[in-house]
């Protein structure tokens, strides 16, 4: 899988740093790919989390309570934008401290089920996120990516 990494302008600001993940073969952000599947039924949660992700961006960071958190392999960072009581969607996302936030994708999460590995789209889109974290991870760790000094970016 070929991939990169792509800040979304819109989104980062002075509290944090929005990215998502390009895939080359899609030619689109897997971000741009949850928008696309859920515009037309999701509007206003879209809206919410959009608007929920400047807020991160913007002015308070990626604050622990924001997400479900563990929602992959320990320490792999993926964790899941906290759902609104009434919200249908979960987007996946990769969180480094309260600095740096990589959305991924996600989808209607049924209020019938109570785990992602109940729904085959999530536990896909669960387990993208968690490859792509993981080969992010080992290339922080033999150091082909680096933080930025003040954290909120990749160099």
């Amino acid at each position: 899988m070929n991939y990169k990494l792509v800040k979304l302008t819109q989104f980062s600001g002075e509290a944090a740093s929005i990215y998502s993940v390009f895939l080359i073969d899609q030619d689109k952000t897997l971000f741009d790919i949850f928008i696309e599947e859920n515009k037309y039924s999701f509007i206003s949660e879209l809206k919410d989390i959009s608007e929920r992700l400047i807020v991160i961006g913007h002015d308070t960071g990626a604050r622990i309570n924001y997400f479900r958190k563990y929602e992959g392999k320990p320490g792999d960072g993926v964790c899941a934008l906290f759902d609104e009581p009434e919200s249908n969607l979960r987007l996946y996302c990769i969180t480094y401290g309260t600095l740096l936030v990589i959305v991924g994708g996600g989808g209607y999460k049924p209020k019938s089920i109570s785990a992602f590995q109940d729904d085959e789209k999530l536990t896909k889109e669960n387990y993208l996120l968690r490859k792509i974290a993981a080969a992010i991870n080992k290339r922080i760790k033999d150091r082909e990516i680096e933080f930025t000094n003040d954290h909120k970016d990749f160099e």
